[in-house]
C-alpha cells in the first residue's frame, strides 16, 4: 500500500474554499488532509486547478492553487497513463460509472489506497477492495 487513501478533487476544492456555504465542509477536507496518509492523481489536479478558476465563488487563489501543489508534493501522485486509462476504461464497463469516475477509481486502485474519499460516488460502494466513502454525510 502507497497510501492509504485517495483524495477525490472535491477534497481538495473544499479545503480551498473560501465560500460561507462550505465552512463545515471546508473544516472536514482540512482534517482529512491532515490526518489521513493520502495519494492523488494527476487528474485530480488538474480538475482541481480547472475547477478553482472556473467557479469565482469558491474564492479560490492563485496562492491557494499554488499552496495544493505544494501540498502534492508530499503524498504519491498517480499520472494517467495508457496503463491506467484502458484499466478505467474496464472498471466504467463493470460499473456502469463514468469514465472520470472509473479514472479516479483506477489510480486509487494502483496506489494501493482501501479507501476513495469523495462525495461523487456512492458512499460504501465497494470497487474490488477499494471502499468510496463521502465524508460530508
Amino acid at each position: 500500500m502507497i497510501a492509504e487513501a485517495f483524495l477525490d478533487t472535491n477534497i481538495l476544492l473544499y479545503a480551498c474554499s473560501a465560500a460561507p456555504d462550505d465552512a463545515e465542509k471546508k473544516a472536514r477536507a482540512t482534517d482529512l488532509i491532515l490526518t489521513t496518509r493520502f495519494a492523488l492523481s494527476s487528474q485530480v489536479l488538474q480538475e482541481f486547478i480547472a475547477n478553482a478558476l472556473r467557479k469565482p465563488a469558491l474564492g479560490i487563489s492563485e496562492s491557494g492553487i499554488d499552496a495544493t501543489l505544494e501540498l502534492a508534493t508530499h503524498a504519491p501522485v498517480k499520472p494517467v497513463d495508457l496503463e491506467l486509462i484502458i484499466r478505467a476504461v474496464a472498471l466504467r464497463r463493470r460499473f456502469q460509472i463514468s469514465h472520470w469516475d472509473a479514472t479516479i477509481v483506477a489510480a486509487a486502485q494502483a496506489l494501493g489506497c482501501e479507501t476513495l474519499y469523495s462525495e461523487d460516488l456512492s458512499h460504501g460502494q465497494d470497487f474490488e477492495g477499494l471502499r468510496v466513502i463521502n465524508p460530508f454525510l
